[in-house]
């Protein structure tokens, strides 16, 4: 499947997840592709929109490949074969998360004005990002958003490769994807306009997610 842009794929998504939509909901979206997608599922849902962000910690010398990803809090994911493969050891990993930690901070500062995500109570909360390709992003922010004790953590996304899907089920109580494609060699691949977001895009979602809520 190829999606026209992150409206038609978030479109799809709030799809498969319209049976959720009379239930207490927040959409936790990944900037900064994940939060154009999570408008469309948030507002289709008829509920809040709000962001998390966690960011890749990359190997040494190849700073795409994903070693792990550290969630907003602190919290670090570690893929252990990877970090084999490139030689890093749990020293190495903590100190690239403290720097990484630093941009994470002046998002979160740019986004929410530096403030907490709530505790989410009886809410079941929806992490959403454009795209999963080794799982390491959303799995640190799933382990995150477990801690605000939500009723339940649903990971959704328009792709993913199956084989990270099933990894991704030990860390939510449901994995929704519109497809899962094999091969899979990068999330651009599956649309036709992937054209990256600015700050100033995000900013614009949220608040634009802000008002339709108060309207309805």
């Amino acid at each position: 499947m190829i999606f026209r842009d992150r409206r038609d794929a978030g479109e799809k998504l709030a799809e498969l997840l319209k049976e959720l939509k009379d239930e207490p909901c927040v959409v936790i979206a990944i900037p900064r592709g994940g939060v154009e997608v999570g408008y469309h599922v948030a507002w289709r849902l008829g509920c809040p929109l709000d962001v998390t962000v966690p960011r890749k910690i990359g190997a040494p010398l190849e700073p795409e490949l994903a070693v792990g990803a550290v969630a907003e809090d602190g919290t670090i994911y570690v893929e252990e074969s990877v970090a084999r493969v490139v030689g890093v050891d749990d020293k190495w990993i903590k100190s690239e998360a403290e720097r990484v930690l630093r941009e994470i901070n002046r998002r979160i500062d740019l986004y929410r004005g530096g403030q907490p995500l709530p505790s989410l109570g009886e809410n079941i909360a929806i992490l959403v990002d454009d795209g999963i390709a080794t799982g390491a992003t959303i799995i640190a922010s799933a382990r995150f958003i477990r801690k605000l004790k939500p009723r339940k953590v649903v990971i959704a996304a328009p792709v993913a490769p199956p084989e990270v899907v099933g990894k991704l089920r030990g860390e939510a109580d449901s994995v929704v994807v519109v497809d899962t494609p094999s091969p899979f060699y990068a999330i651009g691949q599956f649309y036709q306009d992937f054209s990256q977001l600015s700050d100033a895009d995000v900013l614009r979602l949220l608040k634009g997610s802000r008002r339709l809520i108060n309207v309805s």
